[in-house]
């Protein structure tokens, strides 16, 4: 689902805050229970076609005789006495459906692996979509899901992903059905493609996953298929949208005699880097290269305490990212921008920092940031089961702000984190659970802690919730606030309709250091309503008509403000979408209101096989954040991507962000901001690329240029070799003693830097 947040005009109300709650949980009621006449709807229209047969009976795997040899030639025994899967149907554009093409899914074991092996027929193998690439990097790719409940509880599921030439992603599936790409394991895989289409084979170690010890367990698997150039997605089991979760409704199959083999890993890490940077010498007067040197050691372990529960350590850990953030517009800002965590040690067991009650633009985005852990020079992290039903996670990390040690603020500057998850899983996907999250710096802290949930209410509808505190003193402070935050959510969706409702309140003060927060002292009632239309069109495949919207109450300046957004988004084959947006919005800031209001047209396509393209655009009102000055404008915010991949090893990107910003009062431009960025790629084979990245920002005239040569083996055992340097439109004024503009660029800094680490697993 695509919301983007914009406000619209909306009368002031004299109604006191006090009233709002009781006011949005009886419009919630009354639209659970025309919900509920929809589910009605829903189960008479059902009974009315055919049943989609699954298997009734749980299947035995049994054990292969000999492993097969993973080299993509689906030609071994194993696969013989295999469980076979071939009965698989559409789920996008539409349920139910025949496939286009023929798919065979396989699964066979023994006592230390997974195999799985895929037959994907194409009846026009010169238009497969797939691409040598490194792993995570194949969504544009046709591809395969084998999504493994291990524990059989509909709560997650490890995810492995699979291109035609058997390049990999791996993830979690949540227990909203979305895919979390953190997680990163060992596996082994192969594809081919050839006359009939394309073939896969894959080796997963019991290591590399977590499961119960037991004699005999159950299991679930889920397959699903992407077929990039007709938009077409299928699935085994086939998923229909009137039997509640998708991992309620994967295959069961059964297996015995796994061996569980005690997971022990170390993975030590070496990096060497030097900056150098323009600067002025301490008199003022002299242009001097500033040179820095970073010659670290670093050593991260792996300890599986039982077959489903895992610790893991760092010491002087190396969280450095291989590649730098993207730019993005970092000026007018309300509030701040949000990076994506890239550091592998947090990355394993970010799925179980979601909790219930969220909601797509709510304010509370997240508990557990990890990126608020800056550079901890030490850590340890729980993740896994204590019982069947019962999930823990926490961390522990102390982070260091400062390593100057004449600092005479030295306590303040290395904080300690402190953060634990509790999990209950309930029937189906339900759950309870539990968090707390603290920060604790100096004499000052801030503790969060609380309970959320998730309730199944029928196959079609659920409801969620949390209800978080927060402690909060500032160093040096003699008072403590206390403050909360709440949300309820409902959410209902079949074949043809999907309505998501929800109450979020916020108080003033909450504070949540660990996580990201956006926005405090609302009360704010949102509501996305969808109808799902099936034309009889092979151009058209699915037409979209939604309404999202917020009505917000600003407790601060006792102000009401409002977000309507009026869409109606198009899918057509290659993976196309087109959307066409109309905006009735404002926001308050500072005390007063400002018109948010405008329209906006989005679109994406895999235009042919080498081509891929991305653009929005969007013309609304907009404020200027000046906290004593604020004021009226407009503008255009625009955003596109163009991907071309001429080769199967050669890729090119080249992507746009602007904004603009015009006074409204007399229409001067105030300020546009341009940032051009170019990401080219060879990959050489699955394990080793090269890559140039250009970055160019218009509104700081400052250019980045970025060199990496990669070798990824499996995750953990890596070479890293990269330079990067930084140029601007400034050179030294021997009159000025200082910097001053320039018509060309000048480099102002650069840096090397060499990484080696190495997995060794016992």
């Amino acid at each position: 689902m695509e919301t983007e947040l914009k406000k619209s005009p909306l009368s002031r109300s004299k109604r006191t805050a006090s009233t709002f709650l009781p006011i949005a949980l009886l419009v919630l009621a009354i639209l659970a229970a025309s919900s509920a006449a929809l589910q009605a709807e829903t189960s008479a229209s059902a009974a009315a076609r055919p049943a989609v047969r699954t298997e009734k009976i749980v299947p035995v795997l049994a054990k292969a005789a000999a492993p097969p040899v993973i080299d993509g030639v689906l030609d071994d025994a194993a696969w013989s006495t295999a469980l076979k899967y071939d009965g698989f149907k559409t789920f996008k554009p539409d349920y139910g459906k025949d496939a286009s093409q023929k798919t065979e899914a396989y699964i066979a074991y023994d006592a230390e692996n997974f195999y799985f092996a895929f037959r994907c027929y194409d009846n026009e193998p010169s238009k497969i979509k797939a691409a040598v690439s490194k792993r995570d990097n194949i969504w544009q790719d046709d591809l395969i899901f084998i999504n493994l409940d291990t524990f059989n509880d509909n709560q997650s599921a490890f995810v492995f992903m699979l291109n035609p030439l058997g390049i990999q992603a791996d993830g979690m599936l949540t227990v909203n059905g979305n895919v979390e790409s953190s997680f990163d394991t060992v596996w082994y895989s192969k594809g081919r493609i050839d006359d009939r289409g394309w073939t896969v084979e894959a080796r997963i170690p019991l290591q590399s996953i977590r499961f119960p010890s037991k004699d005999v367990l159950t299991m679930r698997i889920l397959f699903i298929r992407f077929f990039t150039r007709t938009s077409e997605q299928v699935a085994f089991p086939p998923i229909d949208p009137n039997k509640g979760s998708i991992l309620s409704q994967a295959q069961p199959f059964q297996v015995s005699g796994l061996k569980y083999k005690r997971v022990v890993e170390l993975l030590p890490a070496f990096t060497f880097g030097r900056t150098q940077e323009a600067s002025e010498a301490a008199q003022g007067e002299l242009v001097r290269n500033k040179e820095q040197d970073i010659d670290d050691v670093s050593l991260t372990g792996k300890l599986g305490i039982t077959s489903d529960l895992t610790l893991d350590g760092t010491v002087n850990p190396d969280f450095s990212q291989v590649e730098a953030d993207a730019g993005q517009v970092d000026f007018n800002l309300r509030y701040a921008l949000y990076y994506e965590e890239k550091r592998p040690f947090f990355l394993e067991g970010n799925d179980l920092w979601q909790f219930g009650g969220a909601m797509e633009d709510a304010p509370l985005y997240s508990l557990v940031y990890t990126r608020n852990i800056v550079d901890p020079t030490f850590g340890f992290k729980l993740t896994g089961k204590i019982t069947p039903r019962d999930t823990v996670a926490a961390i522990y990390a102390q982070d260091k702000i400062s390593s100057d040690p004449d600092d005479p603020e030295i306590l303040h500057r290395t904080p300690d984190f402190m953060i634990a998850r509790y999990k209950h899983s309930l029937k189906d996907d339900a759950f309870l659970g539990a968090f707390y999250t603290g920060r604790e710096n100096g004499s000052g802290f801030n503790r969060v802690g609380g309970v959320d949930g998730r309730f199944r209410l029928s196959p079609v509808a659920t409801a969620s919730f949390h209800l978080f505190g927060s402690l909060t003193r500032d160093p040096g402070a003699e008072t403590t606030s206390a403050d909360h935050a709440l949300s309820l959510a409902y959410n209902f969706g079949n074949r043809k309709v999907y309505i998501d409702l929800g109450y979020q309140d916020i108080s003033e003060g909450f504070r949540a250091d660990t996580g990201f927060l956006f926005r405090t002292g609302l009360r704010r009632l949102a509501a996305f309503a969808m109808y799902n239309i099936y034309p009889k069109s092979k151009f058209f495949q699915k037409i979209e008509p939604f309404y999202w919207s917020y009505h917000l109450y600003d407790t601060i300046y006792d102000m009401w403000e409002t977000v309507n957004v009026f869409v109606v988004r198009f899918k057509l084959p290659r993976n196309t979408m087109v959307r066409f947006d109309g905006l009735l919005a404002n926001e308050v800031y500072a005390g007063e209101r400002f018109d948010q209001s405008g329209y906006g047209f989005m679109m994406e396509s895999q235009l042919a096989k080498q081509v891929y393209v991305q653009a929005r655009v969007r013309r609304t009102g907009n404020t200027f954040y000046d906290p004593t000055d604020p004021y009226q404008g407009y503008g255009t915010q625009a955003t596109a991507a163009v991907r071309y991949q001429p080769m199967d090893q050669l890729d090119f990107n080249l992507s746009l962000n602007y904004v603009d910003f015009y006074r409204k009062s007399d229409r001067a431009k105030i300020y546009n901001y341009l940032i051009l960025r170019s990401r080219n790629t060879y990959q050489v084979n699955k394990y080793l690329f090269v890559r140039g990245i250009v970055e160019y920002n218009k509104f700081y005239k400052r250019m980045t240029l970025d060199g990496l040569a990669s070798f990824t083996y499996i995750p953990g055992t890596v070479v890293h070799l990269g330079y990067g340097s930084a140029l601007e439109k400034q050179e030294w004024d021997e009159g000025l003693a200082g910097f001053a503009r320039s018509g060309r660029f000048h480099e102002m800094k650069r840096g090397f830097f060499f990484k080696v680490s190495y997995l060794y697993r016992f």
